[in-house]
């Protein structure tokens, strides 16, 4: 059944597929030069936030401005405009999704063009790249400054309809056996007992000590490690905007620093790696209409592509792949205040601001704390973003602001001065640029699922094939070897499934673990639970 959806999924999909995905399977060489495959986000990135980057810039130049270029669509399945979930779901496993969902099949589909799902497979987990690579014996990697529980590094390694359950994510990944991650995120490996955010008692950062790996929690750690299997938890939650770190952070790594040494641990492997990188926080930026933030950690974006692209060419069997998952703030150079003077728009007018900036809207938020009087205020924006001529009405906005965020404040007022319009604090569903290195063929327009099925392709597998192997229902398992199916919920917080014919399998949600007669064994996924259908989903494969 999934094997006949797949098939017309993918032929709904040909004449975008033509463009991509076709290429790579029939292009001479290509699936030897993935031996290695880097994919990197610059999460919410549109056309305007690469150019105002690209002006800010000293050099004038970006490290994708050697890289091929095509175009990629974002929509999802219940939305022309994409939340982060969905997007991430999309180009890990293939296939659209539903708002806030992870590694699963969406529910109801309301997109022309998008297949609808049979309800017995809606919600269903699906495979993603990262655990098709693994299968391959592949290393595997994922590094964001975000916590790593946030929907873009969850979408490839994690299953659940709920992107802002980190709890529930973070246990998944922990028991994906990931090689290196690196991140944020400290919180939602340790229980609230022991000031962590976890409810159900466990503590996951002893669970990857016991599984070999080395926990790094600083800059210098995570550079002098020679360990194999590295987990870096840099922040309780999501690292500092990269303008910012050294004000408040100054021990945590770059992003260029964390991919570098992702690589030279991954590369160890001799078939291979696959590894993704997120620059998280250009979005969140975005969302706040800060273009200090956005062209900051834009700009160290490119820092860690230029990182990936020198381990490429120096390696002829590694494919760079770089696109967003959607765009946000609908940022364009140039505002109401232009309407009659764009022509004349000078490049001071632009970049001089931003240039001057020490501290993005986040930082400067930070530095701005409970003390909301004037001068306390025209203080702070003086000394961190040089702006003397504070008017009346952004000194009120400031003070008068409520909201989670004081940045959504501030990001406006060095927009003006800039010259930088914002049409939204929201996504926006333009289609996107896709760079690539390592392919050398012309790619033209994509869909955002075809890149999942083409990474897939030039590492050798198929991605219907490798969830075939990872999810299969516990009931139809059952009844393949006649048992009887249950749920043990006497520990509300830690579910397990049980299965029994003269025997007893136990598989515990959330985790790689199966427990045969007592026995304890190793499998290739986790067991998932899918709570929108009560179905849950195992594999039967040993480590």
């Amino acid at each position: 059944m999934f094997g006949r959806l797949y098939k017309a999924t993918l032929w709904a999909r040909i004449s975008s597929m033509l463009a991509l995905w076709v290429i790579l399977t029939v292009t001479p060489g290509a699936a030897d030069a993935a031996k290695n495959l880097i994919v990197m986000v610059p999460d919410g990135t549109g056309a305007t936030h690469t150019t105002l980057a690209r002006w800010v810039s000293e050099s004038q130049r970006l490290a994708i401005d050697s890289m091929h270029v095509g175009a990629v669509r974002t929509y999802g399945a219940d939305s022309m405009v994409t939340d982060s979930a969905p997007a991430a779901t999309a180009f890990a496993t293939g296939h659209k999704s539903s708002d806030k969902f992870i590694g699963v099949l969406p529910g109801p589909v309301t997109i022309p063009g998008v297949p609808p799902v049979p309800e017995e497979l809606q919600y269903k987990p699906v495979a993603t790249v990262l655990e098709g690579a693994k299968l391959l014996g592949k290393a595997t990697g994922l590094v964001a400054t975000s916590n790593i529980q946030h929907a873009t590094p969850a979408g490839f390694s994690a299953h659940w309809p709920d992107r802002n359950n980190y709890n529930e994510i973070a246990e998944q990944q922990v028991y994906q056996d990931i090689d290196v991650v690196l991140g944020g995120g400290k919180l939602y490996l340790m229980p609230a007992s022991q000031g962590g955010k976890r409810t159900d008692g466990e503590n996951l950062l002893n669970v990857l000590m016991k599984r070999g790996y080395t926990i790094v929690e600083t800059r210098d750690d995570l550079l002098n490690t020679t360990a194999d299997r590295v987990w870096g938890l840099f922040a309780p939650d999501a690292m500092q905007r990269d303008l910012d770190r050294a004000e408040f952070a100054p021990q945590e790594p770059s992003l260029a620093e964390m991919t570098k040494k992702a690589i030279e641990i991954l590369s160890k492997n001799p078939q291979g790696f696959f590894l993704f990188v997120e620059g998280s926080e250009i979005d969140w930026s975005s969302h706040a209409n800060d273009p200090v933030g956005v062209v900051t950690d834009y700009l160290a974006f490119d820092a860690a592509v230029q990182v990936a692209l020198d381990f490429a060419k120096q390696h002829g069997d590694t494919v760079v792949a770089v696109f967003s998952d959607h765009g946000n703030g609908g940022m364009s150079i140039g505002n109401a205040r232009t309407n009659k003077t764009y022509s004349k728009m000078s490049f001071d007018s632009v970049v001089q601001a931003l240039r001057k900036a020490k501290l993005t809207a986040e930082g400067v938020a930070k530095k701005i704390g409970n003390d909301r009087s004037e001068a306390h205020i025209r203080t702070v924006v003086s000394t961190y973003w040089g702006i003397d001529d504070l008017t009346p009405e952004e000194i009120a906005a400031i003070q008068n602001y409520d909201g989670k965020h004081l940045s959504y404040a501030l990001g406006p007022i060095m927009s003006v001065r800039s010259n930088i319009g914002w049409s939204t604090n929201g996504h926006t569903g333009e289609d996107l640029f896709f760079y690539h290195f390592g392919l050398n063929v012309p790619t033209g327009t994509v869909e955002n699922t075809d890149l999942a099925h083409a990474m897939a392709s030039l590492m050798g597998f198929s991605l219907a094939d490798i969830d075939a192997r990872l999810y299969r229902s516990a009931e139809a398992v059952a009844a393949q070897y006649g048992a009887r199916l249950s749920i043990d919920r006497s520990d509300p917080e830690n579910p397990v499934l049980v299965l029994r014919n003269g025997w007893t399998a136990r598989f515990p949600f959330s985790k790689d673990i199966l427990i045969l007669d007592g026995h304890t064994f190793r499998l290739k996924a986790p067991t998932v639970f899918a709570p929108n259908t009560g179905k849950v989903y195992i594999n039967l494969e040993l480590e």
